[in-house]
């Protein structure tokens, strides 16, 4: 062999290897780092699954053991996932009033205490239907899971910034919203066995017990020198003994610091995350319009599977997030944001050319990289962007533009289904090219807006992970 060849060969082995530790870094680094972390990670999975475990029964439930009809059921579901988001908004700044940890255990102890009432609920009387005691109680056991579920995320995210470094800080940000997205996925394995041995109320009990499970995780892992270490390691010591400022102050000058700081004073913060509402309209058709898409404009294996193409999303999520947040650990963050929405947006398009199989996967597998591309970096660019002292605040407030989403995309939503794709027609009457046409130019907005606006945003602000 020539020793040009040799050479060669030995460049593209170099480059193999280089590329496959770009790519593995990132696991090896997440893996080996702080006691605190890991304990995070754990706990979120137990909640991720307890959540959405709850939430996938709950409509069913107040059908079957509260007496409620499909409307009120729904409407009390609305009441669980629209009042999380917005009590993110109120509740977001309790981490920076008492602290992670903290933040963690009275989280988890007000949604032990709702799981408990929605599992004794159709025992605490006779009557059932609306405002009935059962109701009621159910209804208590609601927002006692509002309430901790307002300070649990805006805690965890706060962690990850307070328990990371510049190598592990993506990594961190994706594992939690893979976690998110698996715990979406594994209640379909744990709930049905248990729901046919013990009905709907003992699965409840069940996630009662995994709510006390991620209690323990939390004192007996995310030990108080569990995270003095995690923050050492992170390099966070500073920020620490700011904290400890913050924390000597009076109620009223907290409450005077807040006011000061508070983040809807702050235009570029608004902007960014009122600029994201068009993109994430996508997230909503996934239950809005996939559902109704799939078994009314298709036929055959897609019009009889149409669960699997509206739950498709989550498990890609699970799988995909670390892999691109491993590739792309390096990128700035305002960057992937633009890009990975601009991917996101863009298969929307593909719908255009009308229903098909494979057009459908394009657009599901597309939709969902760039997902994985932007969403977890929303989550670090909000808690990089927080003042000091001030990032579960953030966190929370961050989270209101979804709960708008949620609401403006079932406005228009269903009067689209019923123009373009009506039930009982066939698929060659519908004209579901001109509704996808509409949400694509919906969705592109986001990452145009983001684009155009980069310079404002990037003023006197440099994250951690490059230019």
């Amino acid at each position: 062999m020539a020793d040009s060849e040799i050479v060669g060969q030995e460049e593209k082995e170099s480059t193999g290897k280089s590329i496959l530790k770009e790519i593995t870094q990132p696991f090896i680094d997440v893996v080996h780092t702080s006691r605190a972390l890991t304990g995070l990670n754990l706990s979120y999975i137990l909640e991720g699954l307890t959540y959405f475990g709850v939430v996938t029964l709950l409509a069913i439930y107040f059908n079957q053991f509260i007496g409620l009809d499909d409307i009120n059921a729904g409407l009390m579901v609305g009441v669980l996932t629209g009042g999380i988001t917005l009590s993110m908004l109120f509740l977001g700044a309790t981490v920076d009033w008492v602290g992670v940890r903290k933040s963690l255990l009275l989280s988890l102890g007000f949604m032990l205490i709702g799981r408990i009432l929605l599992a004794v609920a159709p025992g605490v009387t006779g009557t059932s239907g609306m405002w009935s005691t059962a109701h009621i109680t159910a209804m208590l056991g609601i927002f006692g899971i509002i309430l901790g579920y307002g300070i649990y995320q805006p805690a965890c995210y706060a962690a990850v910034k307070q328990w990371t470094n510049e190598n592990t800080a993506a990594m961190g940000y994706a594992m939690l919203y893979a976690l998110m997205n698996l715990g979406g996925f594994l209640p379909g394995l744990v709930s049905p066995p248990l729901r046919k041995a013990f009905s709907i109320t003992g699965v409840f009990w069940f996630y009662s017990v995994l709510t006390v499970a991620g209690m323990l995780v939390v004192a007996f892992i995310i030990t108080k020198k569990a995270v003095r270490e995690a923050e050492a390691e992170a390099g966070t010591q500073g920020k620490v003994e700011e904290k400890d400022e913050f924390e000597e102050m009076t109620g009223k000058e907290k409450l005077r610091f807040y006011m000061k700081n508070f983040p809807l004073k702050d235009l570029r913060f608004l902007y960014f995350i009122f600029i994201l509402i068009p993109v994430q309209t996508l997230f909503a058709h996934n239950w809005l319009t996939i559902p109704q898409y799939t078994s009314r404009a298709f036929s055959g294996f897609v019009k009889d599977n149409f669960e699997f193409f509206s739950n498709f999303n989550p498990i890609l999520i699970f799988i995909l997030t670390p892999m691109v947040a491993a590739l792309t650990a390096k990128r700035n963050a305002y960057k992937m944001m633009i890009l990975g929405t601009f991917v996101m947006a863009s298969p929307t398009f593909l719908l255009v050319l009308g229903p098909n199989v494979y057009t459908l996967f394009a657009f599901l597998i597309i939709m969902t990289i760039g997902e994985a591309m932007w969403q977890p970096r929303f989550l670090q660019w909000v808690a990089e962007i927080a003042p000091k002292n001030m990032t579960g605040i953030y966190m929370g407030i961050g989270q209101f533009p979804w709960f708008l989403t949620k609401v403006f995309t079932s406005f228009y939503s269903g009067w689209f289904l019923m123009h373009y794709c009506p039930e009982g027609v066939r698929p060659d009457k519908m004209n579901t090219e001109f509704m996808w046409l509409i949400y694509g130019f919906i969705a592109i907005i986001s990452p145009i807006g983001l684009l155009l606006s980069r310079k404002w945003m990037m003023k006197g602000f440099k994250t951690k992970h490059g230019e």
